[in-house]
């Protein structure tokens, strides 16, 4: 079921599910290499109220060319499409690469009468599943069942994000690698947000992804608090969030957990999930569920981004703040005043003046250290930031004046 005889043996206790979790957070390796994940929205072109068809989207992706920056391509519950870049040497490389890709894919669907639109959420479509993938069937009923259908809808179907992978750094680097992803975040958030509408209404929130990851349960979704070492942290974390699926067949068939049952009751056999005990497979997968805006993997996943045209200076500015030396001590000054503050950020954006004056001294502190191939685009993002300005408001404009459609539809015709 889970690959090896290894994660089908029941783990013994807590303490062996705290060990393997522990062992598999952060793999010591410098800082350099990055990789790159983008989703977008899939928009039929001459229907865009209407979510894709699940035979469509597989056909028209089944179709695709090669991709030379060997992206791999995948598809979330309500259509949205991913590109996952390899890791590459360094952020130029890892931009360059989703670059050519994202063109191909856009041109391909395009020529299908399909486009890929980058918001952070679906401005227009009400909230729908098209998979029928069982992961995501099982998914809806724990949402259902733990109180945030309509979160949990909205997140599986209607977001779209921005993903960097960064080493985790070496020895006691660590730490301070990881408590600057999270400082940042706050500040990041406010400097991507392109989400202001979901399905055809205006939020009142800047970023309404985030927005929906706050309403999901916290203790799957909140981040790390940054108290102990990361490792630990992530531990505990992943030990008393829910189970939220049980594993059962190879090809992802899943059983919704419906009650409140932290992975450490389980290992401990307080409760029996599929009438066993928890295998290190079901740990794994376990780990698969959890999705904190910080996520320990050996390396560290930064999921806090929206997606929106300006993912390449994006990509550029969190990788410059995190593996600059220089430009990482200049922006942990500047993020003193904001840290913690999500649901700000996702509220207000830069309309908050501390926000803005983080979010300025960050472009501030890349914008000499940021790599020569990728200053333009981080010198027109700091232009909008200066103005106190986020992905979103083009967006906000465009739907008070022409409507959520014309909003969708613009997304689709961005020059990636």
């Amino acid at each position: 079921m889970h690959g090896t005889d290894q994660h089908l043996v029941p783990l013994a206790d807590v303490a062996a599910a705290r060990e393997h979790v522990h062992a598999t957070a952060l793999t010591p390796a410098p800082p350099g290499p990055v990789g790159l994940e983008l989703e977008a929205h899939l928009v039929d072109l001459a229907d865009p109220g209407a979510r894709v068809p699940w035979s469509r989207i597989t056909a028209a992706v089944a179709a695709l060319p090669p991709l030379t920056g060997r992206s791999r391509v995948t598809l979330e519950p309500g259509g949205q499409v991913e590109l996952s870049g390899p890791p590459e040497p360094d952020v130029v490389a890892a931009v360059a690469g989703l670059r050519a890709d994202v063109a191909v894919v856009r041109g391909a669907l395009r020529a299908d009468g399909l486009g890929l639109a980058p918001l952070g959420t679906d401005p227009l479509r009400p909230t729908g599943r098209v998979s029928p993938g069982p992961r995501y069937r099982a998914m809806e009923r724990h949402f259902a069942a733990v109180g945030c259908p309509r979160a949990g809808a909205a997140m599986m179907t209607s977001t779209a994000s921005l993903q960097l992978n960064l080493e985790a750094g070496v020895g006691a680097e660590q730490r301070d690698r990881v408590a600057l992803a999270h400082a940042l975040g706050p500040v990041l958030v406010a400097v991507s947000a392109s989400s202001p509408l979901l399905a055809g209404r205006e939020t009142g929130w800047a970023s309404t992804r985030q927005q929906v990851w706050g309403d999901l349960d916290q203790a799957r979704c909140g981040p790390l608090l940054g108290r102990r070492e990361p490792a630990d942290e992530w531990a505990d974390y992943a030990l008393a969030a829910p189970v939220m699926l049980v594993r059962w067949t190879d090809d992802g068939g899943a059983e919704p957990v419906t009650s409140r049952v932290p992975f450490a009751d389980w290992a401990a056999g307080r409760v029996l999930l599929g009438g066993r005990r928890p295998s290190a497979g079901d740990l794994d997968y376990h780990l698969t569920t959890l999705f904190p805006p910080i996520r320990l993997r050996g390396f560290l996943e930064v999921r806090y981004l929206d997606a929106g045209p300006a993912w390449p200076a994006l990509a550029a500015l969190v990788a410059t703040l995190l593996d600059d030396p220089v430009a990482a001590d200049r922006a942990a000054e500047a993020c003193l005043p904001v840290v913690g503050r999500w649901t700000d950020a996702a509220h207000h954006s830069l309309a908050d003046p501390a926000l803005h004056a983080a979010a300025r001294a960050c472009l501030a502190a890349a914008a000499d250290r940021v790599p020569a191939g990728l200053r333009p685009d981080l010198h027109a993002l700091a232009e909008l930031v200066e103005a106190g300005r986020s992905p979103g408001d083009a967006v906000l404009t465009t739907a008070r004046t022409a409507g959520p459609e014309a909003a969708l539809l613009a997304a689709t015709e961005e020059d990636q």
